[in-house]
């Protein structure tokens, strides 16, 4: 990312990783940390599943995966990769002909995990396919289902067996001259994730996928992710990430965003600042806002918008902010256009004319751009 030397402080230094293609998606060296998410239909329900990615893919996912458990599954695959409008990660377990069968099928990256996929000689068989149909790999180490060698020798799942089962594929990858591949070292411990990651990220420059495995339900999986991928991410570790969530997927690739925007290291959509609303307020702040995340959903173009419930903050964030709306009495607050004040709203008309004032700066900000580019 570019440096703000005005803000040092709001700098992060990410790791040099190798670059591997996921499609047409690049993953590592300097682009940008991509989002994914997983199905949960039946991968042989077409329709449901493809109605799934594409919902996905609306909210921001750059790269979808799915289960492959079965043959009918594979055969389904072939389709699916048809009418998907991001790339396709095929989730491999157990059985390896099912890599094969993927790689067949379109897939555009194959993920195995070392822990049950079997032989190194059923490993190589998936690689020869994944090469013959130009796919990507991701070794994917989960602490749950760690190799029994690796469990025997440390005793229990531990970040030095993960990094050190992770190590053991790569190294397999690498002796059939393999290296389109990325990297992750799950576990549904922040801690064991944590330092895992760090560990690998020491031993390896392949590009590394974050996740915190089996996160838990949307708050709670939320936070977790946040804790662990947020502090990896800053530390500058990462090049693509799932947040794992029993969760709608669409969910799971609004929360990576916002992680990532957080961070500023992903810009996409409208970033509300709204105060948690006290008895202060000179409207319902909690209702206004949940009426706008729904209702500026669409909107794909990076920009900022403050509301406020009252002008202790509200005039200073509005500052800052592409569009604002501070509380004030008699039933209306102020408008910010550009951090200056414009015009005052009545509360009760308020939604529909933020809506209507981001929309208008969305459609400035995209002419510019493509003002901009054009000029280039």
């Amino acid at each position: 990312m570019s440096l703000n030397h005005i803000r040092p402080w709001r700098n992060i230094y990410r790791r040099k990783s190798r670059q591997i293609m996921v499609g047409n998606v690049p993953v590592g060296g300097d682009a940008p940390i991509s989002v994914q998410t997983m199905t949960n239909t039946l991968t042989t329900d077409v329709a449901g599943t493809v109605a799934q990615i594409q919902a996905a893919a609306d909210a921001g996912a750059d790269i979808v995966r799915v289960s492959v458990p079965d043959e009918a599954s594979s055969k389904a695959l072939k389709e699916i990769v048809a009418e998907s409008p991001v790339p396709i990660v095929a989730d491999i377990h157990f059985h390896y002909k099912r890599g094969i069968e993927a790689a067949e099928a379109g897939a555009a990256c194959l993920r195995i995990n070392p822990g049950n996929i079997g032989s190194e000689e059923r490993v190589r068989e998936v690689i020869a396919a994944a090469r013959d149909h130009g796919c990507s790999m991701r070794i994917g180490v989960n602490a749950g289902s760690l190799e029994k060698h690796l469990l025997d020798k440390y005793g229990e799942p531990c970040p030095d067996a993960m990094v050190e089962s992770g190590l053991e594929h790569i190294r397999i990858l690498q002796d059939n001259d393999f290296h389109e591949f990325k990297i992750s070292v799950k576990a549904s411990d922040v801690f064991m994730a944590a330092a895992a990651y760090q560990q690998l990220a020491e031993a390896t420059d392949a590009p590394i996928h974050l996740g915190i495995t089996e996160a838990g339900g949307l708050t709670s999986g939320t936070i977790k992710s946040a804790i662990g991928l947020g502090n990896l991410l800053w530390m500058g570790i990462g090049d693509t990430i799932r947040v794992s969530l029993s969760a709608d997927p669409v969910e799971e690739v609004k929360v990576g965003f916002e992680i990532l925007k957080s961070l500023g290291l992903r810009h996409r959509g409208v970033n509300i600042i709204s105060c948690p609303s006290c008895a202060r307020q000179g409207f319902d702040v909690i209702k206004t806002v949940e009426a706008l995340e729904q209702r500026l959903e669409h909107i794909k173009t990076p920009m900022s918008l403050s509301i406020i419930g009252c002008v202790v903050n509200g005039p200073g964030e509005a500052l800052m902010t592409d569009v604002g709306f501070t509380g004030g009495g008699a039933g209306n607050g102020m408008v910010y256009l550009a951090g200056k004040q414009s015009h005052r709203m009545d509360n009760e008309q308020m939604v529909e004319h933020i809506v209507e004032q981001v929309e208008k700066r969305a459609a400035e900000i995209e002419a510019e751009t493509a003002a901009q580019d054009a000029a280039e």
